[in-house]
């Protein structure tokens, strides 16, 4: 890694930790960064899992509040994440470099559009619920199995599982938006801490890009959240979204010029 390299990636995480902190997203930014820096594309997506974990962890710990006294409502769901975390962890480190590296501009696709278009849909379905006046619930065994297929994206590759999991709340009848996003932010941590597990155990992270890209995280995701009241979270999904369009015609440009689609 040279010093460029080096700085490049910082700068990545420091964004990507600030974006987390606001509106989400910054996976779209060190994911990327991490390959255009010639990492292995599966490489690039541990690395950038570890890179974020940190951040995500402080989080967990500002809502704390918000947890306390749910034991009952995330423990089976927290179960199902792990699960799924360890599944998703695993194939991915059983999955042939040249097989995952096919997969990536139709991931970024996915998690690009989940992140664009799953907060106004969100926000409508709510809406039309509270209108009709009918409470929405899903049983314990159907939300169980939903939140384990989450999962098992998240530990294989993990762009825009935040969005899927509020939705899955939605349907749940969880109603305080704070309560949500506690919950969404354990149970993202919890999927990533199993699967960097995993990923620390077959050696596939590339700690020198690792270390300097938790430190960037970290220090965006302090700023993020000292600054995240004065900014306006619509305007920051926008040029996230945009970006993240923008990488993934990039990386379908790339894969078709090399004949991988």
């Amino acid at each position: 890694m040279t010093l460029v390299q080096g700085c490049t990636l910082f700068l990545a995480a420091l964004l990507g930790g600030a974006l987390n902190a606001v509106a989400g997203g910054g996976s779209f930014l060190c994911f990327p960064a991490l390959i255009l820096s010639g990492a292995p594309s599966a490489a690039a997506n541990m690395t950038s899992t570890v890179a974020l974990w940190p951040a995500s962890l402080s989080s967990v710990s500002a809502y704390h509040t918000e947890i306390r006294g749910k034991r009952k409502e995330f423990l089976p769901v927290l179960a199902a994440s792990l699960l799924g975390g360890i599944i998703g962890a695993v194939v991915l480190v059983h999955l042939p470099g040249s097989t995952f590296e096919k997969f990536v501009p139709f991931l970024m696709l996915f998690a690009t559009l989940v992140f664009s278009l799953g907060r106004p849909l969100m926000q409508r379905f709510r809406q039309q619920v509270a209108a009709s006046g009918v409470k929405p619930g899903t049983s314990g065994i159907v939300a169980w199995f939903i939140q384990l297929l989450i999962a098992v994206y998240g530990g294989f590759f993990g762009g825009g599982i935040g969005m899927l999991m509020l939705a899955l709340l939605t349907l749940q009848g969880m109603e305080s938006i704070h309560q949500m996003n506690a919950l969404k932010n354990l149970l993202s941590a919890c999927i990533n801490g199993v699967a960097i597990l995993i990923f620390v155990g077959v050696g596939g992270i590339l700690w020198p890009q690792a270390a300097v890209m938790m430190l960037g995280g970290l220090l965006g995701g302090y700023a993020g959240a000292s600054y995240a009241r004065r900014i306006n979270p619509a305007w920051i999904r926008l040029i996230v979204s945009i970006c993240g369009f923008g990488i993934t015609a990039l990386f379908f440009a790339r894969a078709f010029s090399a004949g991988g689609i």
